[in-house]
């Protein structure tokens, strides 16, 4: 794959931008050097196109933006949510627990486990809310 700049091909090939930090059991993400935009796992900033994106290491906790249930290709239901992460980009990933439970709105934290199929984030909810009619 050709790059137009060497620090994106620098980035390209060494970095673990946007992924789960294996040593530091974090999550990585980047930020646009140019208009401060914070996003997950991308080539160029979404906001101005820009190129030149530092990596920082998420806090790790986050909202609950909306929550799926899937059944599809796995043998129970699990769920699919987008969570909004303290530091301001969207990342999807799954959230451990009954997937009746997951609520838009819920806070969560990274969880250390990983998706071993996925390789998606896995978060856990901070707060257990009571919720009586559901």
């Amino acid at each position: 794959m050709y790059h137009h700049s060497g620090s994106v091909a620098q980035q390209a090939a060494g970095s673990t931008a946007g992924v789960l930090d294996p040593q530091a059991e974090a999550m990585l993400f980047q930020r646009c050097a140019w208009c401060g935009t914070a996003t997950y796992h991308r080539l160029l900033c979404p906001v101005c196109q820009g190129s030149e994106l530092r990596t920082e290491r998420s806090q790790g906790v986050g909202t609950i933006r909306h929550s799926t249930v899937v059944h599809r290709n796995t043998p129970a239901a699990r769920n699919v949510s987008l969570i909004e992460m303290a530091e301001g980009f969207v990342v999807r990933g799954r959230v451990m627990g009954p997937p009746i439970g997951i609520h838009g709105g819920d806070r969560v934290r990274l969880s250390t486990a990983k998706d071993p199929v996925r390789g998606e984030p896995v978060f856990q909810l901070v707060d257990e809310p009571f919720r009586a009619w559901t």
